[in-house]
């Protein structure tokens, strides 16, 4: 009962540049709690995101933005401006240098989800998909650009990046551990197939097209892709 309370209290959108934390009305300990309660939840979705808040009429104070501020940048979360009704709290958010107006969220850019498709359809997209977008889809999704901190691609299918990819791809969403996820650049803060998770890739200095998969033992491993002989990435 409390987890729904507390999912209620807020909405999170993708915006121009970043995440929109929109509150419900409710006291400033309930709606920082619900805050942190999603960003505990989805840690991966959330890291490195630049984070916007709307509180509403909510009156805040120096340290009410500094705490939540330091506890954020722990987290590597960028909180960044704070959209307010109040005086107090618009005041308070300028002195702290943050900003207090914002680009609202454009729908096509908060989430895509398709129900049904068949199983040899495949979702195309050619642009960079941002940081706050969540795409779900029935099948295979191939990007032509990149996948941002802050960016989910949750797909049936296979995944494949023509691009460099800083977000969170699930491929085999419903079980399929066949699947797989290729990209040209795989520094993916979480990459999922089926029920199997990797921890956060680190960026390459020298990045090659790569193809992760479910291995013989059941274990997700990432190897450069290519027709000749495999590597596997440690």
């Amino acid at each position: 009962m409390y987890m729904d309370s507390t999912k209620s209290l807020i909405q999170i959108k993708g915006i121009r540049d970043g995440l929109l934390a929109t509150f419900a009305e409710a006291s400033w300990e309930e709606q920082r709690n619900a805050l942190m309660m999603q960003i505990h939840e989805r840690s991966a979705f959330f890291q490195g995101a630049r984070l916007a808040m709307d509180v509403g009429s909510q009156v805040l104070k120096v340290n009410d933005l500094v705490e939540l501020r330091d506890w954020l940048s722990e987290r590597n979360i960028t909180l960044w401006a704070v959209v307010s009704e109040s005086a107090t709290t618009e005041h308070t958010s300028q002195l702290l240098g943050l900003a207090t107006r914002i680009s609202r969220p454009r729908p096509e850019e908060t989430k895509h989800v398709l129900e049904s498709v068949s199983n040899d359809t495949a979702l195309f997209i050619s642009k960079t998909v941002r940081s706050g977008t969540r795409i779900e889809y029935p099948g295979t999704v191939v990007i032509f650009g990149d996948v941002n901190p802050g960016a989910e691609i949750i797909a049936q299918g296979n995944v494949i990046v023509w691009g460099r990819v800083r977000g969170v791809i699930h491929a085999g969403s419903k079980g399929d551990r066949e699947a797989f996820i290729c990209a040209l650049d795989l520094s993916a803060n979480q990459l999922r197939i089926a029920d199997e998770s990797s921890a956060m890739l680190k960026p390459q200095k020298d990045p090659k097209p790569e193809i992760a998969s479910i291995n013989s033992e059941g274990k997700l491993h990432a190897e450069v892709w290519h027709t000749g002989e495999t590597t596997i990435r440690k």
